[in-house]
């Protein structure tokens, strides 16, 4: 495996672990790490750190598994160092944009970064980025299922809405804001700012 590729799987490794050890954090390390509308600008780095903030224990899970999924996946189609680039690049431009829905409060979560990744790579199998056996057509369904989902949500205009099962609030628009972001970012950097040329084969045993 690449350097590359490594460099994904350890971001989604930064994700998994610091996602654990706020959820043992105490309160009051939790509401320093959460992002709130009215006061972010004094505290920055939670454009960062509140989507290592989960709400309860279903909510916890749920990212967690869906973080495990989309690691899976790029073990195995193998990112490219820019597709994590524009991955990091995403993350705190997801969380910003909750400032254009003023019914948004507080957003927390792992949410809306996994929507992110999972365009990014989407994006990078439509482009044709890396050598996988019907990649384009993978890349395709991958982002149709994502815009689908999104579509049925209609986060742009159900930014929050209460989740009776787990008992919390989902930020939808933090969904529709990574996928959005990951969309760009990834055309950008992962192909309009990358000369096209054909992807590496990779050796199968």
């Amino acid at each position: 495996m690449s350097g590359a590729s490594r460099s994904w799987l350890l971001v989604c490794a930064v994700h998994g672990v610091a996602s654990m050890l706020l959820w043992w954090a105490g309160a009051d390390m939790v509401g320093v790490m959460t992002w709130h509308a009215d006061g972010w600008q004094q505290q920055p780095w939670t454009l960062w750190t509140s989507a290592w903030v989960h709400m309860n224990t279903p909510h916890l899970i749920g990212n967690q598994l869906a973080l495990g999924v989309l690691t899976a996946f790029a073990w195995v189609i193998r990112p490219s160092g820019r597709c994590t680039l524009a991955w990091l690049l995403v993350w705190p431009l997801t969380q910003a944009s909750m400032a254009w829905w003023p019914q948004i409060g507080y957003a927390v979560g792992l949410a809306g970064l996994l929507h992110a990744g999972a365009m990014v790579l989407a994006v990078q199998l439509v482009l044709k980025r890396i050598a996988v056996r019907k990649g384009t057509r993978w890349g395709g369904l991958l982002m149709l299922g994502l815009i689908v989902k999104l579509a049925l949500e209609r986060g742009w205009s159900y930014p929050v809405v209460w989740d009776p099962g787990n008992n919390m609030s989902v930020v939808q628009a933090a969904h529709l804001s990574g996928a959005g972001w990951g969309l760009l970012m990834g055309w950008l950097i992962c192909g309009r700012l990358w000369p096209l040329r054909p992807a590496p084969s990779v050796a199968t045993g």
